[in-house]
């Protein structure tokens, strides 16, 4: 349905401390299988040592990493040279003037960095689908900041997207719960998700 609608991507979620979304892995292995090129399929984990993120890729086979935590044990170059031909997708979320700084030092050791609104200081951890918006103005300073993509997410929905690629004109969008309803994807949010996706980005280019 994602990909009828045009989703360039697929975000599958493995084990999280909170957030919805969450498949198993052998779903997502399953996904990942049936995905056609050039679609790309993201596993998003919560797991910070590099190790276990590589073991986990092996057997869901993705065809990119979205780490949704600080990574606290191994190295970023450690993953890439384990699992070459794997993009690696940082997660910064942004909670102030200091997650500017964090998504520059990390932004030249990853493929992408994608800005969300959770909240790893929390005693249950917030990695995604808080369907919260953050400061965009941060999001804007990160994007010119730092050499690499920068994905969009946090409280993304058709009412507000226009207004989202005009302030911090993303590489890309990343939406969870502003397509969903009591927890699964519907079909119905999806498509006006996409229309709207169509009507900014034809007007960002000028186009009338």
């Amino acid at each position: 349905m994602a990909i009828r609608q045009g989703a360039a991507a697929l975000g599958l979620v493995s084990e999280m401390p909170s957030g919805p979304g969450v498949i198993p892995e052998a779903t997502i292995a399953e996904i990942a299988r049936a995905v056609p090129p050039p679609i790309a399929s993201f596993v998003l984990t919560s797991r910070r040592d590099a190790r276990s993120i590589i073991e986990q890729q092996r057997r869901l086979r993705t065809s990119t990493l979205q780490i949704c935590d600080r990574l606290e044990s191994g190295s970023y170059e450690e993953i890439r040279d384990a699992l070459p031909g794997v993009g690696i997708v940082q997660v910064v979320h942004v909670t102030g003037p200091a997650s500017v700084d964090e998504a520059a030092a990390v932004a030249p050791l990853v493929d992408a960095i994608l800005l969300d609104s959770g909240n790893q200081s929390l005693p249950v951890k917030e990695l995604g689908g808080t369907g919260r918006r953050h400061d965009w103005t941060l999001s804007r300073r990160i994007r010119e900041r730092v050499p690499v993509p920068v994905f969009l997410a946090g409280g993304l929905r058709a009412e507000n997207l226009a207004e989202a690629i005009r302030e911090v004109g993303p590489f890309g969008l990343d939406v969870c719960t502003g397509v969903r309803t009591d927890g699964r994807l519907d079909g119905g949010k999806l498509a006006r998700f996409f229309a709207a996706v169509h009507s900014a980005s034809v007007a960002s280019a000028g186009i009338r």
